[in-house]
């Protein structure tokens, strides 16, 4: 499938306006959200202590920009959303940068870590090289990477107001190592549960 300009215009401007007409309700449904299994695992490669310098991308309302912030870290979020993006300011304090995902300006070997919470998985599959590329890009060298996608086997497309492209392992390591990142660990998540009852994977990779 190739997209063109207008069909990756309207993709993102479908999917932002979604988030904007519901982000009141996205908040409410997931501030509780229990991600510490995936902070721990982009915190414990860091190289070095806190205060390190972490971009969460696709930061929502701010929920885990307030958590890297109150393990001392200097956290930066990106937000498409205009109302989750001002969100994310009021309720952390931090710095957030509204940019869609296929428009990024990101400042070169800025950050320790990128946070990619539920975030990347929003990316068309033409595109997300170039994403990729760009986060490397925007990481120090030695830095890392933290991505949490839900998964599947190459599906792409249209789930209601929302655009998501769904990868598989191995498809996503071909994408990451495309990219010039090398792998540190994966894991699926819920913790705990069957194979079949975890429908997201974790990666953690280095720049």
């Amino acid at each position: 499938m190739s997209l063109e300009p207008g069909d990756l215009a309207h993709i993102t401007a479908t999917t932002l306006a979604h988030y904007d007409r519901n982000a009141i309700e996205f908040r409410e449904r997931t501030w509780e959200h229990d991600v510490r299994q995936n902070i721990d695992a982009l915190l414990r490669h860091l190289p070095g202590d806190a205060p390190l310098s972490i971009l969460d991308f696709g930061c929502g309302p701010g929920r885990d920009l307030i958590a890297f912030t109150r393990l001392g870290h200097r956290a930066t979020g990106l937000e498409g959303s205009p109302q989750l993006a001002a969100m994310a300011r009021e309720a952390s304090g931090c710095d957030v940068l509204q940019q869609n995902f296929l428009a990024l300006e990101l400042p070169a070997a800025a950050f320790d870590g990128v946070f990619a919470n539920a975030s990347l998985f929003h990316v068309p599959a033409q595109e997300l090289p170039r994403v990729l590329r760009q986060l490397h890009a925007a990481l120090k060298p030695g830095g890392v990477l933290f991505a949490s996608n839900p998964r599947g086997d190459g599906q792409e497309g249209w789930r209601g107001e929302r655009y998501g492209s769904f990868h598989d392992l191995s498809a996503w390591r071909e994408r990451m190592q495309g990219a010039g990142f090398a792998e540190l660990e994966h894991f699926y998540r819920p913790e705990g549960l069957p194979r079949e009852q975890q429908p997201w994977l974790a990666s953690v990779w280095r720049r």
